[in-house]
């Protein structure tokens, strides 16, 4: 079996998580049979769980699936295009499937998260902050969901500008509904990057999953709003983990959407004020 094909039937294979399939492919291990001997004794695999994932290994089930996603366009991680910072950040996706313009991803990159419920203020900050940023060439990157994520690929939209949604479904998917037709003007336009194969469904765990894509693709990451254990602040430390710049808005202490944000800065976090202060740290 090709290298390439490989990998992508492991990509697909449940039970194995991306840092798994990573060790596999590092240990340039080229049967199921001997990655599955590998990781019984290094990754706290069971015996039942290793035969269940060599009898999908070799089921027509997964032949199906391997012919139907690799009509999608993708790259592996073992391909040159693929995003050097995210190739060597923590778990990388083995297979990144994406629709739109795949060079954006040789762009310099912010991203941009925050609360769902956002706030006006959250608004006008974004509404502030960002135009020139995008102005300046630098890609907004985020998740699609509601609130701050949309709303930053509306604004680099609306300024002509480039942006990246990184989601946590297939391409085929459309989470929240809502954002159906903006999904689809990026996939034309812009780009949209998921790990999931076609058919994958917005399960609640795949979107904290999804948050160190987006924090693996940026030089920084702008926190807007945030409560305390928000998947912002999970999407933070996931950046301060990468070791990336953290940005933070600042806000009212007697604010519950500022909460997250004021403790980053306190715990170190840059204060962004003005638009400048995050285009120092492309400079």
């Amino acid at each position: 079996m090709k290298l390439n094909d490989f990998i992508f039937r492991l990509s697909l294979c449940e039970h194995l998580g991306s840092v798994n399939q990573l060790k596999i492919i590092r240990a340039k291990i080229a049967s199921p049979e001997a990655a599955l001997a590998t990781l019984l004794k290094t990754a706290g695999i069971s015996s039942q769980q290793g035969q269940a994932i060599l009898n999908q290994w070799f089921s027509p089930e997964l032949d199906r699936r391997m012919r139907l996603n690799q009509t999608v366009p993708h790259l592996l991680i073992t391909d040159e295009a693929y995003p050097a910072a995210l190739k060597e950040s923590y778990g990388a996706p083995t297979v990144l499937y994406y629709r739109g313009n795949r060079e954006l991803l040789t762009t310099q990159m912010l991203a941009v998260v925050g609360a769902r419920q956002m706030s006006s203020y959250g608004q006008m900050v974004m509404d502030q902050l960002l135009p020139p940023v995008i102005y300046a060439g630098i890609t907004i990157v985020s998740g699609l969901a509601r609130g701050v994520d949309g709303y930053s690929h509306h604004i680099a939209i609306d300024h002509a500008g480039k942006t990246i949604a990184v989601i946590g479904t297939g391409l085929d998917r459309f989470y929240p509904q809502e954002h159906r037709q903006l999904m689809q003007q990026m996939m034309q336009s812009q780009l949209v990057l998921t790990e999931y194969p076609l058919g994958t469904p917005p399960l609640a765990s795949h979107f904290p999953a999804r948050n160190r894509i987006i924090a693996g693709l940026c030089q920084s990451c702008l926190v807007v709003e945030g409560r305390q254990r928000s998947g912002s602040l999970i999407t933070a430390n996931l950046a301060l983990q990468e070791n990336r710049n953290v940005l933070a808005v600042p806000g009212a202490i007697n604010h519950e959407l500022s909460t997250g944000c004021n403790e980053l800065i306190a715990e170190g976090a840059k204060p962004i004020l003005r638009a400048l202060d995050i285009l120092e740290e492309y400079t």
